[in-house]
C-alpha cells in the first residue's frame, strides 16, 4: 500500500507562496507584499487564496487597515522563514564550494570563549578542512539568541538565561566565568600593597551597558560592599577601545579572566591584585535542535568540543 504523499505536495506548494506570506506579514497589506514581490496584487491574492483553500484555514485577518495573521497563520509564517533561510542557505553553501572553499559556518560568541576557546577550535577546524570559512561574531548573550533565532547564526557559545525559550535549543555547559579587575600596567592602584575595592571606588571605571549581566553583577559588587558605585563610568563593551582607553588613562575596567589573562600574558594591562565577589553564570555551546546543521558546522561543532576539553579541563564532550 502506497504512503500518502505530504500536504505540501499534494498542494504543489510554491515557493512564492511562502515568500508571500513573510511579505505581507512584514509590510502588513497584500497590496505592498505584491509590490515588494514584484507581482500584481490579483496574482498575489489568487496565491494566499490556493494556501487557505488548501489549508482549510484562514491565514490572515483581514482588518479595516491591512492584514494580521491568525494563529494559523503565525505558524506558517514561521516554518516559511525556517524554509526560505535554509534555501538561502543553500545557495550559499553551493557557491562556496564552487568558489573552492570546505563551506561556510557562522559562529557567535561572549567575549571569554571569544578569546580563549574559539581561536583553538577554528585552529583544530581548519586543519581538517584548511578552506572553511568561518564568520565570527562577539556580543552579548541576548544578542546573540537573537541572531540564532533569526538564523544568521549556526553555532552559539554563550549563556542561557530564564528569559529564553529553552524548548528548541541544545545546551551543552562548559564553565563559569571568574570576572577581574584590569588596569594599565602603571597604573597608581598597582603601588599599593593591598588595593581594596573602596580603593578602586574612586577611580573611573568603563563597563557594560545597562541591562547586561555584567553590569548588573558590577553594580552589585560595590553595593553588597556598602559602597557608592563609581561616578566616572564609560559604557562600552569593545574591546579594543577598552584596551586603548586604560592605556592613556587612570581607569579601570571589569572584564572575564579568561580575556584578562591573554592581555596580562602579553604586557598590555595587568590584573588588580583584588579577588572580586563577582562571578557570571556558566555558559556553554548553543545550537538548535530544528537545524539540521550544515558538514562545515559539524566540523566546527566537533572542534569546539574537542577545544573545550582542554581550555577548560573538560572530560571529552560527546
Amino acid at each position: 500500500m502506497s504512503q500518502e504523499k505530504p500536504w505540501f505536495l499534494r498542494a504543489r506548494l510554491k515557493t512564492r507562496q511562502l515568500m508571500l506570506l513573510v511579505a505581507i506579514d512584514e509590510q502588513g497589506n497584500i497590496h505592498r507584499a505584491a509590490e515588494s514581490l514584484d507581482v500584481s496584487q490579483p496574482a498575489a491574492s489568487k496565491l494566499l487564496k490556493d494556501l487557505e483553500d488548501l489549508m482549510e484555514v484562514p491565514l490572515f485577518e483581514r482588518m479595516p487597515r491591512g492584514m494580521r495573521a491568525t494563529l494559523y497563520g503565525e505558524v506558517m509564517i514561521r516554518h516559511a522563514r525556517i524554509a526560505l533561510a535554509s534555501l538561502e542557505e543553500a545557495g550559499a553553501e553551493i557557491e562556496s564550494l564552487k568558489e573552492g572553499y570546505a563551506g561556510t559556518v557562522r559562529v557567535g560568541a561572549i567575549q571569554g570563549p571569544a578569546v580563549t576557546l574559539i581561536p583553538e577550535a577554528i585552529k583544530r577546524a581548519v586543519q581538517e578542512r584548511p578552506l572553511l570559512r568561518v564568520s565570527m561574531l562577539v556580543e552579548s548573550s541576548d544578542v546573540l539568541m537573537e541572531r540564532l533565532a533569526q538564523r544568521k547564526l549556526d553555532i552559539l557559545v554563550a549563556r542561557l538565561f530564564a528569559r529564553h525559550d529553552k524548548s528548541q535549543l541544545h545546551y551543552q555547559a562548559l564553565a563559569e566565568e571568574n570576572i577581574c579587575a584590569i588596569v594599565r600596567p602603571d597604573h597608581p592602584l598597582l603601588a599599593l600593597q593591598e588595593p581594596s575595592l573602596a580603593d578602586m571606588a574612586h577611580y573611573g571605571w568603563i563597563v557594560p551597558p545597562p541591562g547586561s549581566v555584567l553590569r548588573h553583577r558590577f553594580e552589585l559588587l560595590f553595593h553588597n560592599a556598602g559602597l557608592a558605585l563609581p561616578e566616572r563610568l564609560i559604557e562600552s563593551t569593545a574591546l579594543v577601545f577598552v584596551l586603548n582607553m586604560l592605556r592613556r588613562t587612570d581607569y579601570i575596567s571589569v572584564i572575564p579572566t579568561d580575556a584578562a589573562e591573554y592581555y596580562v600574558a602579553h604586557g598590555i594591562v595587568s590584573q588588580v591584585p583584588v579577588e572580586l565577589a563577582c562571578k557570571m553564570d556558566d555558559f556553554g555551546i548553543i545550537t538548535r535542535k530544528d537545524w539540521l546543521l550544515s558538514p562545515a558546522a559539524e566540523c566546527m561543532l566537533k572542534a569546539l568540543k574537542q577545544a573545550a576539553g582542554d581550555v577548560y579541563g573538560l572530560p571529552r564532550l560527546d
